[in-house]
């Protein structure tokens, strides 16, 4: 198939009054992404970029916005007055287009590649005008249903106009169509708003067709999952377990151990390595990707992230934006987040935050440290209780520590300072000024011991 052959139109236009949102229902997130990005991703693996336009209206420009980057063309259908109404506004775009023209819908997320492919196929196998997905349903309620007589769609019946024999149908019309463009631009019109609701109706085509010799086909599927359309919160949870359950199953046929996969919760987007271990209720998110004979511990978020091989991911970690190389340890009860780096072989430790830090190779921050806006340097040993002071309240500062540095417990780096190479810091440090390479940093104050103060307290207080 030639990619410039297809059209692809997305209808996205609506706002979806029964999402109970303020929000377009395609923007609504299922399974990591818009349900719109879904349905434009499978697009792009039919045709290329420039032959797919999206139909907006309600908050267009944040649609636009959402796909912005995938090169597709948009039509805004600015009043909605139907199906066949969104097709109507874009024609002076999409009937310059020959070959074939394919209607989807930004709330059908769950349709799969293989299955538009065999659409495609069968439409240009046949000598019809176009040729539509079906399924059957054992509860069709609120669907049209398809009438056929010979192998041909005679008419498609919305479930309010149904005679009582047309209500026992069992065969739905799903709403996805591969026209031969020629023959649909040349009939469009003929698409009237005769109709209580006075809008344009796409499923009239069916008739128009008809009535005009050409011949309208179904393709039935066995899975009426993938063409299930989201109209409530409830569905959209049905519709996001479906891809998880997807991702789980295809990252365990690929060689992911995942412990308890009911419990945890992965992103459509996510790349996982062989051999990688993730423990009850982790959640992997976003554009991450995790390498090989990892482990990602239990109760994790790890979400935009970049890990190398080898890397221990302890419980309860949160890693936002951040990279991990080869060999890190980082957790339990770390946080990551604003593109820290932590390089090969270093770890991180638990109740650890780094933010906007670099981490250096074989670098230790074992306990109860903030380092932010830090540059630390390989081998460098991180005490417990240790603060970089970043902020001044009106500017962030940075702090820079060189290699095989020792920074003793308790210590505070008050930014911007910089710590020498192979310098040592005295536990309980309050650090303004920079420190040398090789020289130990003191700041406290000399200790008093004063004899017999606390017995005299003792007694006076008892008096």
């Amino acid at each position: 198939m030639m990619e410039t052959e297809l059209t692809v139109v997305i209808l996205a236009a609506g706002l979806g009054t029964r999402m109970e949102s303020a929000k377009a229902k395609v923007l609504h997130r299922a399974g990591g992404q818009t349900l719109i990005e879904h349905v434009v991703d499978t697009a792009l693996q039919l045709t290329s970029p420039d032959r797919i336009f999206v139909v907006v209206g309600h908050q267009a420009d944040q649609v636009r916005r959402t796909l912005g980057s995938r090169g597709i063309g948009f039509i805004e259908q600015r009043e909605q007055k139907g199906t066949g109404h969104a097709l109507l506004v874009g024609r002076g775009v999409f009937s310059t287009l020959p070959g074939l023209l394919m209607v989807l819908y930004g709330d059908g997320p769950l349709i799969s590649a293989d299955t538009l492919r065999r659409l495609i196929a069968q439409q240009r196998e046949s000598a019809s005008a176009a040729t539509l997905i079906t399924t059957l349903l054992d509860n069709p309620h609120g669907y049209g249903r398809v009438i056929q007589d010979a192998g041909r769609v005679r008419a498609i019946v919305e479930q309010k106009a149904a005679t009582p024999e047309q209500l026992q149908i069992k065969e739905i019309n799903s709403g996805i169509y591969c026209f031969a463009a020629a023959d649909f631009w040349s009939h469009i019109d003929q698409i009237q708003p005769d109709n209580p609701a006075k809008e344009y109706y796409l499923t009239d085509i069916v008739e128009i067709l008809n009535r005009a010799g050409r011949s309208v086909r179904a393709m039935r599927i066995c899975n009426p999952s993938e063409v299930l359309g989201i109209n409530n919160r409830i569905e959209l949870a049905k519709v996001d377990a479906l891809f998880r359950m997807r991702k789980v199953e295809e990252l365990m046929l690929a060689g992911v151990t995942i412990e308890k996969p009911e419990t945890v919760t992965i992103d459509s987007r996510v790349c996982i390595g062989i051999d990688t271990v993730l423990e009850p209720f982790a959640r992997i998110l976003g554009t991450t990707t995790i390498g090989q004979e990892c482990t990602v511990g239990a109760c994790s978020i790890v979400q935009d992230a970049e890990i190398g091989n080898r890397v221990a991911v302890g419980p309860f970690t949160s890693i936002l934006g951040s990279r991990i190389e080869d060999d890190a340890q980082v957790g339990p009860y770390s946080r990551l987040r604003m593109g820290a780096h932590v390089e090969a072989g270093a770890h991180v430790g638990n109740f650890v935050e780094l933010k906007k830090t670099r981490l250096g190779a074989g670098a230790k921050a074992m306990h109860l440290a903030y380092l932010g806006d830090s540059d630390i340097g390989r081998g460098v040993n991180i005490g417990a209780g240790t603060i970089t002071c970043n902020y001044d309240g009106v500017h962030k500062h940075a702090t820079r520590i060189g290699d095989a540095a020792f920074v003793g417990s308790n210590s505070t780096l008050v930014a911007p300072v910089e710590i020498g190479a192979g310098a040592y810091l005295a536990a309980g440090s309050v650090i303004t000024d920079p420190v040398p390479p090789d020289a130990l940093g003191i700041g406290r104050a000399r200790q008093v011991n004063k004899e017999g103060w606390a017995r005299k307290r003792r007694k006076g207080s008892s008096g």
